[in-house]
């Protein structure tokens, strides 16, 4: 697959044909593993384990695979997501390619795509200072192309002038979402990095209301983690705030990677601490580079 881009999504037309094509290759890329999944190929099966109660054997599919599978139920296959898309400032860089935001609304749009292909719920939330948007979770084809519509707008509009406020906001989503469900965030959590606990409140949040929660941390790793720019006077400018510092990128360099390494070490401990799946996305990596093991891993667990 290629790099994600917002050329790459503007020469396929729009995210919706661009997102089948991907899932069409996760799927085939599950197939090779040794590790099938996400619900893809049995929606409505589990393998059978001896001891069982045989009362829910599909013995149709028995005679077509020599294979024990009991069936499942509506409740107990159908799965609710609501997917959280940060879209402040921040998200939209670099300017003009905006390769976070590109990356983060085509990993979205995938991931919506697989969950109501296997007919799980799926919604969508959006926000910065506040939450923009948020959907109902359904599992509707027309629900998912609205859906698919919203992250190409997102795309196609400017970015909100606004900081971010990411804590204030899982706060909300974990109040305003009464059932069960699966969170995926994307964010590159740059709002509020001098105030980490209020992050891990939020996510905290989340979890003590029984939601499953997947953080895909985005971030242009070359220049925004190592700050790998060309030696020579710069100006930088906090795309939140508006702060600039005139410097060369060495007077700061090893400050800021230790510090920056620090923020990064800190919320994948606390991720793990809270059973939360953090996933470190460098937004130049191809788009199945970094969704593929997810699924595999999530594979496992089943």
């Amino acid at each position: 697959m290629q790099e994600i881009s917002f050329d790459t999504i503007r020469q396929y037309g729009n995210i919706e044909l661009l997102a089948k094509q991907m899932v069409e290759g996760f799927i085939t890329g599950l197939h090779k593993s040794p590790y099938h999944g996400f619900s893809v190929e049995f929606a409505e099966h589990n393998l059978y384990n001896p001891g069982e109660s045989t009362r829910h054997i599909d013995w149709k599919v028995y005679a077509r695979t020599d294979k024990l599978f009991t069936k499942r139920y509506e409740e107990e296959t159908n799965l609710r997501a609501m997917i959280i898309l940060d879209r402040s400032p921040s998200m939209y860089y670099p300017d003009k390619t905006y390769d976070k935001m590109a990356f983060s609304t085509m990993a979205a749009a995938s991931l919506g795509y697989m969950l109501q292909r296997q007919r799980d719920a799926v919604g969508l939330c959006t926000f910065s200072d506040d939450i923009e948007e948020i959907t109902q979770v359904k599992s509707t084809k027309t629900h998912l192309h609205q859906i698919f519509l919203k992250l190409q707008q997102m795309l196609e509009k400017p970015p909100p002038q606004k900081e971010t406020h990411i804590a204030k906001v899982l706060h909300q989503v974990a109040e305003t979402i009464h059932k069960r469900s699966l969170v995926i965030i994307f964010s590159d959590m740059m709002g509020q990095m001098g105030n980490q606990e209020e992050i891990f409140a939020a996510l905290q949040h989340l979890k003590h209301n029984n939601h499953e929660v997947v953080l895909f941390h985005v971030a242009d790793h070359e220049t925004e983690l190592q700050l790998d720019f060309p030696e020579k006077p710069m100006v930088f400018v906090d795309v939140e705030t508006g702060q600039k510092e005139k410097l060369r990128p060495s007077q700061i360099r090893e400050n800021y990677n230790k510090k920056i390494s620090e923020i990064y070490h800190d919320l994948n401990v606390k991720c793990g601490q809270y059973k939360i799946d953090y996933i470190e996305v460098d937004s130049k990596k191809e788009l199945d580079q970094v969704i593929l093991p997810f699924l595999i891993k999530r594979s496992r667990m089943k």
